[in-house]
């Protein structure tokens, strides 16, 4: 294996553990697995989101640079108002259920893309992009808003 396979290979992997969480970043499941169903629409006093409103936004910026990443013709919802629920609480505890396995399916798929696709050529649909820079761009966003996520839980609930 020469030297730029293993490198790649190893960027590849660290990308990877960067979007699944663990290192220095949040794990996403462990600060949904036991959210109050009562607390996921409350925004208690200077918070900008509720929790509903903060996993259905993840929810649909990372489907949005996975459709992106793979389909040339793929139309990005309108920006902002797309990209966020109309509700601040979910409709119903299986609207939740869906939008949180929804995320967690799509890191998968993100991850397996990561695994195979080509990282540093430009996509020919886009301005410049590239697989490496869309998997970054998620990681980052995944991390600001599950921070955000992780203090609004402590907030309501007093624990992570």
């Amino acid at each position: 294996m020469s030297n730029d396979d293993l490198n790649l290979k190893m960027l590849r992997k660290q990308l990877i553990s960067t979007l699944s969480g663990g290192e220095s970043h949040i794990i996403f499941d462990r600060v949904v697995e036991d959210f109050p169903p009562k607390a996921r629409g409350s925004k208690p006093e200077g918070a900008p989101h509720s929790a509903w409103e903060l996993v259905e936004h993840m929810r649909i910026a990372q489907r949005d640079i996975i459709d992106f990443s793979r389909n040339p013709r793929h139309q990005s919802p309108e920006f902002p108002g797309g990209y966020w629920p109309t509700t601040e609480a979910p409709p119903n505890e299986a609207a939740w259920n869906k939008s949180v396995t929804a995320f967690q399916d799509d890191i998968k798929e993100l991850e397996r893309l990561l695994q195979t696709a080509d990282l540093l050529t430009p996509f020919e649909h886009g301005e410049g992009q590239t697989l490496l820079r869309q998997a970054l761009v998620a990681a980052n966003h995944n991390s600001y808003h599950l921070g955000q996520l992780a203090f609004l839980k402590r907030m309501l609930t007093g624990k992570v």
